[in-house]
């Protein structure tokens, strides 16, 4: 049977405690508790992070009479399933969704993330081969084709890109769908990728001339709109892009500030709703 959650978050919630360790002889033993300071140690995080934590619910210490946090087993516990899913790149309020789930399955969950850091490992071991040919090839101890030296640039750009939004792009669209087309970026040819990498820049240098007339409707913008199209088709394959889904991923770069910042820090601030404005108006 899979392990249901059975941490307790906050008093409030209902969720009842763990039954006290107990020896053989069936005397009960005193759980071991730890102050703030000591769980920050043990767990290697700062003590604002813990703070944080509580702030936004996620940890639910109790308070000695003087007013101490006093973190138990299950604070612990729940602490050691908050870093976990932090280090495969799950955002905080997505952690709490799951931990307050009444039919969340730690067991499935943690097993998802297993597969997640299985296949960035061998993502890594990927780019490792890639950098010490490269390597050998400067110092003259080997050759790299040109090939090798693509295929190179496209496993670091998928790589990179999987890192940094792969656990919501499959929360969102399903494995299948981001396998497809992580699988159809590394199968490029190097001109169509090529083209890939100009269309990107295409995008924006055209959105800076389109946000400097303020106008999402004009044919700057509808230009915007046709390159982004463009960009979307090649990475998405034939037959499978439409208005709807590519209207539904703008929407999500405005939910996401790491989108934001991709297109604001290169554009200008504002650039993110101009660009989701300008597709909205022209597609």
């Amino acid at each position: 049977m899979a392990a249901k959650n059975t941490t307790t978050r906050s008093a409030g919630k209902g969720t009842p405690a763990k039954e006290p360790n107990v020896t053989a002889k069936g005397r009960s033993i005193q759980a071991k508790t730890y102050s703030v300071g000591q769980l920050a140690k043990l767990a290697g995080v700062s003590v604002r992070a813990l703070h944080h934590y509580e702030a936004i619910g996620l940890l639910a210490p109790k308070h000695a009479e003087n007013g101490y946090r006093v973190y138990g087993p299950d604070d612990v516990e729940c602490l050691q399933q908050i870093l976990l899913y932090r280090a495969c790149g799950m955002e905080l309020s997505r952690i709490g969704e799951l931990i307050d789930a009444h039919d969340f399955d730690a067991t499935a969950a943690l097993q998802g993330h297993l597969d997640t850091l299985c296949m960035r490992k061998q993502e890594l071991e990927n780019l490792i081969k890639t950098v010490r040919k490269t390597i050998d090839t400067l110092e003259g101890k080997t050759t790299m084709t040109d090939e090798e030296r693509f295929e190179g640039l496209k496993r670091a750009a998928v790589d990179a890109n999987e890192h940094a939004y792969g656990t919501e792009a499959r929360q969102r669209y399903g494995d299948e769908a981001v396998d497809a087309a992580n699988k159809r970026l590394l199968s490029m040819d190097q001109a169509t990728w090529q083209r890939k990498e100009a269309l990107e820049q295409a995008i924006i240098e055209q959105l800076k001339g389109a946000m400097a007339s303020g106008d999402a409707t004009n044919e700057k913008a509808a230009q915007l709109a046709d390159l982004h199209v463009q960009w979307i088709q090649l990475q998405w394959g034939d037959g499978a892009y439409s208005r709807d889904a590519h209207l539904g991923l703008a929407q999500g770069y405005l939910a996401d500030d790491r989108f934001r910042d991709y297109y604001d820090s290169r554009a200008g601030e504002g650039a993110t709703e101009f660009l989701v404005a300008a597709l909205q108006e022209n597609l």
